[in-house]
């Protein structure tokens, strides 16, 4: 592979920290010494001269490791263009690793200019951020944080060579002191990844951070590509799926039928939370479910069902006790309050498939009973989805939401391993896991969905493909990229919001 701008509607293959070190002691044990930090400085500087053809000045910042060793690189394969590089470096205390010192001694020998401070750049100008790489774990501190500062406060464009340095590369967090205070972390326009891709751009502070993303794998040949392939990836990208071709010859039964099974009354402890079974019902409809049946929890539901009935017509509406939980795909908890409690056990135990979120996680995670027929849906091969936030993760794990925000995929990994189903773990880089599949970071939606009510949205969206026939991983996959797609697509005037989002959902 060349170097390319990444599109995130492929399905790309992430590989973690550790993963990335394998595949690169693999590779570079099949090529003559340098051959890996000479490509990837040619990748950078080639980046650099496309995205700023007309710049006066590149300034490279470079570390003590080996990331440092691609910017010296970098500044060889510029200034051998001809453009006029100013190099800044930060020695470190126990010599550079042998292929950095190499290219920085390559470099010093061409002449390149060294600046002490960080020069100042124009708005046609670029900062190479080749300070820490993809490796580090470190607080950025002293002059590097300085420098940070810098790039971050200058007019020029940013290019960061394999991650924004700062930036954790497993989980998209900025590296952060004992007492939880974040450190300095660059804010990029582009990041070339090099050799992987990793998961931390997609996710947490990471999609912020990392602005427009290309990758180069510095493989060049057949064989090469080869021993990456033969490094096991941490997860992967969720893509664009295909459409739910429907056939002619069908009908509304054809396409499944979906029971909402929550909205908590005002009239029960003065908070009403019924829109939110109405959004989740509304998204379902519009996401292709043949029937979507609403069962509110409610004292007062009989004349809540009438005004559902009036600005809703295309719903049907049910007591809980009338509902077939065995013919249905039932999503239970959206505004659910603490009523949904009272139905938790029957919907475990006999809903067909299952999507839960929100309160029913909530009444999961406080009752153990409840937990335990939550597992018992796997043994029975029943598919169960969990659409948590961190804090209900956190809840149903028993720990922290910093300490989820800091471990999203194996969190939603030990989460689907727990209780035996699909869980999309909500956030910036939704994670989706199931048992048995590679896990999947979706790269889709933005801070629009941030609103009151999407989630609900999310959840009926859901239930929809899995009443349509896809397994529970898939019909999830599907969702939360579908979900994202649309809050991306929305009208920069537009003010999103939940019940306008599930309307535009098809």
């Amino acid at each position: 592979m060349n170097l390319q701008r990444l599109d995130t509607a492929q399905a790309w293959t992430l590989f973690d920290i550790a993963g990335t070190r394998l595949v690169e002691q693999r590779l570079a044990s099949q090529l003559p010494a340098h051959t890996l930090m000479h490509r990837a400085g040619a990748a950078i500087g080639k980046l650099a001269m496309a995205i700023a053809p007309h710049a006066q000045k590149v300034w490279i910042a470079c570390g003590p490791g080996n990331n440092g060793g691609d910017g010296w690189e970098a500044a060889c394969f510029l200034h051998n263009a001809g453009v006029n590089v100013l190099v800044s470096y930060l020695p470190p205390s126990q010599g550079l690793p042998v292929d950095a010192q190499e290219a920085m001694n390559k470099a010093l020998g061409m002449g390149i200019q060294i600046s002490e401070t960080p020069v100042d750049l124009g708005p046609q100008d670029v900062t190479i951020d080749c300070l820490l790489g993809w490796g580090s774990s470190r607080v950025v501190t002293g002059k590097m944080a300085q420098w940070v500062e810098a790039m971050n406060k200058s007019s020029a464009l940013i290019l960061s060579a394999d991650m924004p340095t700062g930036l954790n590369a497993d989980t998209g967090q900025a590296h952060q002191y004992a007492n939880g205070e974040t450190g300095a972390l660059v804010r990029a326009d582009h990041t070339l990844m090099l050799l992987t891709a990793k998961p931390g751009a997609f996710m947490a502070q990471g999609r912020d951070a990392s602005g427009q993303l290309w990758l180069d794998d510095l493989a060049r040949n057949d064989p090469e590509k080869s021993v990456l392939a033969s490094v096991q990836a941490h997860c992967e990208l969720n893509s664009q799926p295909s459409r739910i071709r429907r056939q002619h010859n069908s009908h509304k039964g054809s396409y499944g039928d979906v029971a909402i099974v929550g909205g908590e009354s005002v009239s029960s402890r003065g908070m009403g939370m019924t829109g939110a079974a109405v959004m989740a019902a509304s998204a379902a409809l519009h996401g292709g479910a043949g029937r979507v049946l609403v069962s509110l929890l409610a004292p007062d539901k009989n004349t809540q069902l009438q005004d559902i009935a009036l600005l809703h017509p295309e719903l049907m509406q049910r007591h809980f006790e009338a509902l077939d939980l065995k013919q249905l795909t039932v999503v239970c908890g959206c505004g659910g309050g603490l009523n949904v409690a009272r139905v938790l056990t029957e919907v475990l135990q006999r809903s067909r498939s299952l999507v839960l979120d929100a309160d029913a996680l909530n009444a999961i995670a406080r009752d153990t009973v409840l937990a335990q027929l939550l597992q018992r849906r796997s043994a029975r091969s029943m598919p169960t989805v969990l659409t948590p936030h961190p804090l209900e993760a956190a809840r149903l794990l028993g720990c922290s939401t910093a300490h989820i925000q800091s471990q999203r995929v194996a969190s939603a990994a030990q989460l689907a391993a727990f209780f035996g189903c699909t869980v999309a773990l909500k956030g910036s880089g939704t994670v989706i896991a199931c048992q048995g599949q590679i896990s999947r970071i979706n790269p889709t939606g933005n801070a629009q969905l941030a609103a009151a009510g999407t989630g609900d949205v999310l959840a009926g969206l859901t239930a929809a493909k899995l009443a349509q026939g896809l397994s529970a991983f898939e019909a999830t996959s599907q969702a939360v990229f579908e979900h994202g797609q649309a809050a991306d697509a929305w009208p920069a005037q537009g003010r999103l919001t939940a019940s306008r989002l599930a309307n535009q959902l098809n």
